[in-house]
């Protein structure tokens, strides 16, 4: 059981990992809209894990990924991204992302995905 953290601009995204996450028996402590707060909330509830998606306002998931590596070189970050994204997960992953899923989701590849970045 860990204690994630998901960052989306899409409400319905967050409530769909928020489900898958829950059912597979982790916590979430924390959601976030953008990539502004998600580095605000991350200060706040420490997860061991974060779920990013890339494009967002204010701050995009590769910033945020940077800004939160910042304050934590341990963070565990697994970027989310839409297919044709390939160039901004190649960033993600040189700017120390853990992992990447891409979306639409796929309950059972988050689950895998959690588990091999958790397990590290």
């Amino acid at each position: 059981m860990a204690r994630i953290m998901i960052v989306d601009d899409a409400a319905f995204m967050r409530m769909t990992l928020k489900n898958i996450i829950s059912q597979a028996g982790h916590e979430v402590v924390g959601e976030a809209a953008n990539g502004l707060e998600a580095v605000e909330t991350y200060k706040l509830t420490q997860p061991e894990l974060v779920t990013m998606d890339i494009t967002m306002p204010e701050m995009d998931g590769i910033q945020a990924l940077k800004e939160i590596k910042k304050i934590d070189p341990k963070a565990k970050i697994l970027m989310c991204s839409a297919m044709g994204q390939q160039g901004m997960v190649i960033e993600a992953i040189q700017s120390g992302a853990a992992d990447f899923i891409v979306k639409p989701f796929n309950a059972e590849r988050i689950n895998e995905s959690i588990g091999k970045v958790l397990s590290r």
